[in-house]
This record gives C-alpha cells, sequence and structure tokens, in this order.
C-alpha cells in the first residue's frame, strides 16, 4: 500500500490549533481593496474557526496530522 499525501494547499491554507479546531483566514482581502471600505477590511482580518462538517473533510486530505 502506497504511503498518503497530505495535501499541501490546505497545509499552507490553515493551521491546526489542537486536535478538533482548525483556523482559517476570511477571504476577500487580497485585491479590489479600493472599493472596499475600511470598517469591511477590518471584518475581513479575523481569524475563524472552521466549521464540524468541513472539519470531517479536512481528516482525509491530512491523515498524517490526526
Amino acid at each position: 500500500m502506497c504511503k498518503l499525501k497530505n495535501s499541501k494547499s490546505i497545509i499552507k491554507r490553515f493551521k491546526l490549533k489542537s486536535k478538533h479546531k482548525i483556523l482559517r483566514h476570511m477571504a476577500g482581502r487580497s485585491h479590489l481593496l479600493q472599493k472596499k471600505s475600511s470598517k469591511r477590511k477590518q471584518k475581513l482580518r479575523k481569524v475563524l474557526n472552521l466549521k464540524k462538517c468541513d472539519i470531517l473533510n479536512m481528516k482525509f486530505k491530512i491523515p498524517y496530522i490526526y
């Protein structure tokens, strides 16, 4: 049986906090910031926890971390 590989894109985009918590950044803050209000850009700075249903999908993409 061949070795399972971790998804490199997921490892770069998400940060593991504990076994049951994965952190993610909000989308929409990379470009076209001139027309977005400062209040909106401030809200996009937040780091959020991933939802439980998405964490279950992650376990298959990063098998050796769990």
